[in-house]
């Protein structure tokens, strides 16, 4: 090993070792929380609200309907986590919310997204540009596509604080500045001055988050944002998430098919399949008292240390084509419980309790003498 590969092992070693004691020192300072970082969602006050949202996208094949009928509700404070298989309409829900889907080839063909009483389905460009990075944020999926590398991180992180707000250099240098040091960056002043190819990914990931949140959002919209991290910085960066949330009430949609990410930070569970979504509860009762097959399902296929013996027991079959999809049940035709009636109507929606709802045939009083779910 010659002198310069050395040099470089060495930076690259002491980048990790910045990187690894850096964020618990964010997260776990009480002092700077003034609360512990677990905290309660406020149900009195709604700050989304998702209501028969139906989108299609028309393709030389034909019309693909990606959301038919999604409805949601999102309160200060609250962790919605949305799970499902890809291609169920996770990342379809949160680009409509957020205002990109292109039109065309995308459309909304009916529905409201409600946001503090605001029908987002309505503004045009201008208005939608004003409440995008504003009001409601996002967090992409691949945090190095994401970055402009091109740009310097203090460029990226200071454009949207100085688009939206009227503050000078300086005071958005310092604002990012103070962001990044919440969110686990050593050195913030230094690191203001580098390109995102000097940054490992779980660093660049931390820059993704503190752009989303520079602007102080009411709604934050995580795309699977720990799917690239190791499992160390993964854990982190759901520590991150519970301190946001905890100094700044902000409300998160996170988008996953992680259940282990789940289990940690959702407060409730909305299970979308096929372009619906099939079982919305809270935490303790989509994990502990599954009412669809397909939810029973998910959870079945994960890994269990506890059960050595076990075998994994996948979900058989595919999804429906949504150029043409099923008029009833789209989980029929791989539900071991499927009934006549699951593939000729589909099932209307069944209030369990409260928060927890499921749209299912075997919740009907005549089928359930028939099934003991």
């Amino acid at each position: 090993m010659n002198e310069q590969q050395l040099a470089n092992a060495n930076a690259l070693v002491k980048e990790r070792q910045e990187e690894v004691p850096s964020l618990p020192k964010a997260v776990m300072t009480e002092k700077k929380v003034g609360q512990k970082r677990k905290r309660q969602p406020d149900y009195s006050e709604k700050v989304l609200a998702v209501e028969d949202l139906h989108v299609s996208f028309k393709t030389f094949g034909g019309e693909v309907q990606a959301l038919r009928g999604v409805s949601f509700d999102l309160y200060k404070g609250e962790t919605l986590a949305v799970v499902g298989e890809s291609g169920c309409g996770k990342s379809v829900t949160a680009n409509t919310i957020m205002g990109l889907i292109p039109q065309p080839p995308g459309r909304i063909k009916s529905g409201r997204i409600l946001f503090k009483n605001k029908d987002l389905t309505k503004l045009d460009k201008a208005a939608m540009r004003k409440v995008q990075g504003v009001d409601i944020s996002m967090i992409f999926q691949d945090p190095m596509t994401a970055l402009n590398p091109t740009l310097k991180i203090g460029e990226q992180l200071t454009e949207g604080l100085r688009t939206h707000q009227n503050v000078s250099k300086a005071e958005a240098r310092k604002k990012a500045v103070e962001l990044l040091e919440i969110v686990g960056i050593p050195n913030p002043e230094e690191r203001l001055k580098q390109y995102p190819h000097q940054f490992s990914g779980g660093m660049r990931q931390r820059i993704v988050i503190a752009i989303a949140l520079i602007c102080e959002p009411e709604l934050l919209i995580a795309d699977e944002p720990t799917t690239a991290l190791d499992v160390t910085i993964q854990a982190q960066i759901l520590e991150l998430f519970d301190e946001i949330q905890a100094r700044t009430g902000v409300s998160i949609i996170l988008i996953t098919h992680d259940l282990g990410v789940v289990a940690k930070i959702a407060d409730r569970i909305a299970v979308m399949y096929a372009g619906k979504v099939i079982e919305i509860g809270d935490k303790r009762e989509v994990f502990y008292s599954p009412q669809h097959p397909y939810t029973k399902g998910l959870l079945a296929s994960v890994p269990r240390l506890d059960l050595k013996e076990e075998e994994l027991q996948p979900i058989e079959g595919t999804p429906p084509d949504l150029f043409a999809p099923p008029i009833g049940c789209p989980f029929a035709a791989r539900c071991p419980f499927a009934m006549e009636v699951c593939e000729r109507v589909y099932p209307g929606t069944t209030e369990l309790s409260e928060t927890h709802k499921v749209d299912c045939w075997l919740q009907d009083e005549r089928a359930k003498h028939v099934f003991q779910m």
